[in-house]
């Protein structure tokens, strides 16, 4: 394979590795402290059910 196959290939290559990295770190600041926030106000929500229904 001449040397631009080689370069096309690598960069291919580099192009997919660069975008699955920015996708996960999007994943680990973005998304995931949002899924966290939202299953902590729905667990506060059943506690404050829960005492609003006992008292």
């Amino acid at each position: 394979m001449n040397k631009f196959g080689k370069g096309i290939i690598t960069g291919v290559i580099g192009t997919i590795a660069a975008t699955a990295a920015g996708m996960f770190t999007i994943k680990k600041t973005i998304i995931d402290p949002e899924l966290k926030k939202e299953a902590f106000i729905n667990e506060n929500r059943r506690k404050a059910a829960r005492k609003r229904v006992s008292h």
